[in-house]
């Protein structure tokens, strides 16, 4: 025991906090895995772009769902239990997705791997932050940050090189070993509290969960057919709105209200964590919706290689893993709001760098802007996740950690439904206003149309070379107008993400305060 009597755990911080982020790096390094391999996955099950999608936002939403279930979870089976269990179904389920004959399939294999993963994050933060001293906390949400980007490092060169050499299958297929090391790791070190093991959960609020179940499904089936249903002028995507709507509020009257509640509700009395919860909504929605859309910029029109298209996106990871310790001691002697309106402005920077690229740039010009990125991220996760949490007490850690990882995973389902959305739509109009151009009496259109017919003509002939032509013009009016709608999209998301850097004011500094207990974090 501690001199202010709060339980630590027998073995060292570091190594239960490696052991448990292990399952976490399977998680995300599943993630940034799809986010490369998504064209291919289109292209073999016969589903379009945005239909692709759904593989993120499924997962996202089933991982939201179980969130908020993951405390109580962990006080009925126990954590260590729940942990192992976890990563076990979700081993089974990244199986299952790698065999999937069907889109279907493997969106119905995704809800489960999400359902599976949800109470993974938010049980390995509250461990680590169990785990370390409250003076140290700020290391331990490092030691998290460098493993969860540490995968991104890896991730998409990996997922590019599996998927170019073998399938896209072995994208799934690739956590089935990550997942058994995991589990051998925590059965060795990972124990349980007091008030974990002496812990009487009481019966779970089935009320809430069909409330939330309900609220979240319904969101969920609204944001996978969305674009392709056109959105609220067709009737029952308004009805499920209504639904998912009423839902919600029904949830939130319910945690508020009943005695022994799903998820307690009252961790938002701390100003603190009510703003930091509702700003990662606000950054998942543009972190998630621009990490989504440049791998698919990359492939569908750049013409990258699943693999090149990893290359490309990996120093983002390389540029995250790289800060990430240096924020995590900044994070002890800084004010860490400071911190967050650095890694909003790098974040915002670069997606308005990524907004003024063109059809001649390298590799390289996609390299640079995301190492920018990458130390956004850094900057911004982990101070965040610190100021969210410094006065919350231990027993209140893995309520805290499911909602916040829920506010977060639900603004990045919104984000990217709402930028593919975008992406099409935009891509429309641009093509709409620029065919305009192409007309009889436009010299530059007719002489580049006789030039390419001419070119043709000798394999051709002279009526095949010119439908030939007209063909060949529409494919680089639909290159040249879906290129002009990413550059849109990521303007609109800087632009979005550098906004909500300032609501980072509204929170108070987290100072760390000796007594004579041990080191307190307070405000």
């Amino acid at each position: 025991m501690t001199p202010a009597g709060e339980w630590r755990p027998k073995a060292n911080p570091y190594v239960i906090g490696g052991s448990v982020a292990l399952a976490t790096f399977m998680q995300v390094l599943d993630s940034t895995i799809v986010s490369v391999a998504m064209p291919h996955m289109a292209g073999s099950l016969a589903a379009t772009p945005e239909e692709a999608t759904w593989v993120l936002t499924s997962y996202l939403v089933a991982n939201a769902i179980v969130l908020p279930t993951s405390g109580w979870l962990a006080l009925r089976f126990g954590r260590k239990r729940l942990m192992i269990l976890c990563t076990g179904l979700f081993t089974f389920a990244s199986f299952l997705c790698g065999i999937a004959p069907t889109m279907a399939t493997l969106i119905l294999a995704r809800i489960l791997q999400g359902a599976s993963g949800g109470a993974l994050q938010p049980l390995t933060q509250a461990i680590l932050l169990e785990s370390f001293p409250p003076v140290k906390r700020g290391m331990a949400m490092a030691l998290f940050g460098i493993v969860t980007v540490a995968a991104p490092v890896i991730g998409p060169t990996l997922g590019g090189w599996l998927t170019d050499s073998y399938s896209w299958r072995w994208v799934f297929n690739i956590n089935i070993p990550i997942g058994i090391v995991a589990i051998l790791l925590m059965d060795r070190f990972l124990e349980d509290p007091p008030y974990i093991t002496h812990a009487r959960p009481g019966k779970l609020d089935s009320y809430g969960l069909a409330f939330l179940i309900l609220w979240l499904g319904a969101l969920q089936v609204i944001l996978d057919k969305g674009q392709q249903e056109d959105w609220f002028s067709t009737a029952w995507i308004s009805w499920f709105a209504v639904i998912s709507a009423c839902s919600m509020l029904a949830f939130l009257l319910r945690e508020r209200y009943t005695e022994k509640p799903l998820v307690s509700l009252r961790v938002f009395r701390d100003p603190n964590y009510a703003i930091g919860t509702f700003l990662t909504g606000l950054l998942g929605a543009g972190m998630f919706s621009l990490i989504t859309m440049l791998p698919l910029f990359l492939q569908t029109v750049m013409g990258y290689t699943a693999q090149s298209s990893g290359l490309a996106t990996t120093p983002r990871g390389v540029g995250s893993l790289v800060t990430m310790p240096l924020v995590g001691l900044l994070t002890g002697v800084m004010d860490s709001r400071w911190l967050v309106l650095i890694g909003t402005s790098l974040f915002g920077v670069s997606s308005y760098m990524l907004g003024n690229l063109n059809l001649d740039i390298a590799m390289g010009n996609i390299v640079f802007i995301n190492v920018i990125q990458g130390a956004g991220i850094a900057f911004t996760l982990v101070p965040l996740m610190t100021m969210t949490m410094a006065r919350l007490r231990n027993e209140q850690m893995g309520n805290a950690a499911s909602l916040y990882n829920l506010m977060r995973n639900l603004g990045g389902g919104i984000g990217i439904s709402l930028a593919t959305t975008f992406l099409a739509r935009a891509s429309q109009a641009q093509q709409a206003m620029m065919v305009t151009h192409l007309t009889p009496y436009d010299p530059a259109y007719q002489q580049w149309l006789g030039a390419v017919g001419a070119g043709l003509t000798p394999s051709s002939g002279p009526y095949q070379a010119q439908q030939q032509a007209y063909a060949l013009m529409q494919a680089v009016l639909a290159r040249q107008a879906a290129v002009k709608a990413f550059l849109y999209n990521w303007r609109w998301i800087g632009l979005g993400i550098a906004l909500c850097g300032p609501l980072v004011l509204l929170m108070r500094k987290a100072v760390i305060r000796k007594t004579p207990g041990g080191p307190v974090a307070e405000l």
